[in-house]
């Protein structure tokens, strides 16, 4: 499962936050309430997952590439959701 849930979060990283949801314990230890990721899940799933990857990977600190990593999942969240609007005004 170490290579597989990475490919699953790329290209469906709901199902990998549910997958993770089900099977660890990384919720709780990325997260103090269950607000945040509730959220993430539904409005930015990139962004949750890179938020968990840098609390669980960089010893609760946001350092370094996961600076990076999270504003490359920010932009990839919200550059889905304007591309869905932009789409909508053309049409």
């Amino acid at each position: 499962m170490g290579c597989l849930l990475p490919i699953v979060a790329i290209f469906m990283p709901r199902l990998a936050l549910v997958i993770i949801f089900f099977f660890t314990n990384w919720f709780e230890r990325s997260f103090q309430t269950i607000l945040w990721p509730l959220v993430g899940f539904l409005l930015m799933p990139y962004t949750t997952l890179a938020w968990m990857g840098a609390m669980l990977f960089n010893n609760h600190q946001l350092s370094g590439a996961w600076i990076i990593v999270l504003v490359v999942a920010v932009v990839l969240d919200l550059g889905g959701q304007g591309g869905s609007a932009r789409r909508r005004k053309v049409a």
